[in-house]
């Protein structure tokens, strides 16, 4: 069975897509087969939009998983949080069904990327949030985060909740893109390298720039 990771990020627009395409080039890179997922897409019809630009990251035609919709198992056409978009529709989603599908995925890959919608808090019922799969499923997480204005404040929020859920850190993706004041910029980047070097050791830090969208 293939290594199925969760993709999140610090808010909404902050990088997550690419962030996932990015990570997985990396890993093909290496030499794994890998596939990537969203757990639920909201704003488009069809074929989801954050799957066809990782296919176009990762070099590659849309597979039969992704024409089955086994790589993005819930699709929303009004643009909102899911669950919002799933209630305007009279649509339930159901975790079970997105795990199902990782579950297929990964026995056929060595890596699955999850990429989810918007945050960790971000609720997909009126219950139940990202964080509440996360944990259930057992998913370590890539998180993305950025230089921009109050990064910091929701970054280390993000990893805090990580230390206290006992969510495995894969890795931090510091998104340099667009450009922000280099001031700045320099410092949430220094920052981050040391918060990471102090609570969690075992996680990499990458940053990923403007050729990264190309």
């Amino acid at each position: 069975m293939g290594k199925i990771i969760f993709v999140s990020g610090i808010d909404t627009d902050i990088g997550k897509t690419v962030a996932t395409g990015f990570y997985a080039q990396r890993l093909m890179a290496q030499g794994y087969s890998v596939i990537t997922q969203k757990m639920i897409q909201t704003g488009c019809r069809g074929v989801s939009s954050d799957i066809l630009q990782h296919r176009q990251m990762q070099n590659m035609a849309l597979t039969e998983e992704d024409k089955a919709s086994i790589t993005c198992p819930y699709l929303f056409e009004y643009p909102c949080s899911p669950h919002l978009a799933a209630e305007r529709e009279n649509r339930v989603i159901e975790p079970a069904k997105i795990s199902r599908a990782s579950q297929l995925l990964a026995e056929k890959y060595d890596y699955v990327l999850l990429e989810g919608a918007g945050g960790l808090a971000v609720p997909y019922d009126a219950h139940q949030t990202t964080l509440d799969y996360i944990i259930a499923q057992k998913l370590p997480l890539i998180l993305v985060t950025s230089g921009r204005l109050g990064s910091i404040n929701h970054t280390l929020l993000s990893l805090m909740v990580c230390q206290q859920k006992q969510i495995p850190l894969v890795s931090l993706i510091y998104n340099s893109y667009p450009p922000t004041d280099e001031v700045i910029h320099q410092s949430t980047l220094n920052y981050f390298k040391n918060y990471m070097e102090r609570y969690f050791p075992q996680a990499e830090l990458l940053v990923m720039g403007k050729q990264e969208l190309c």
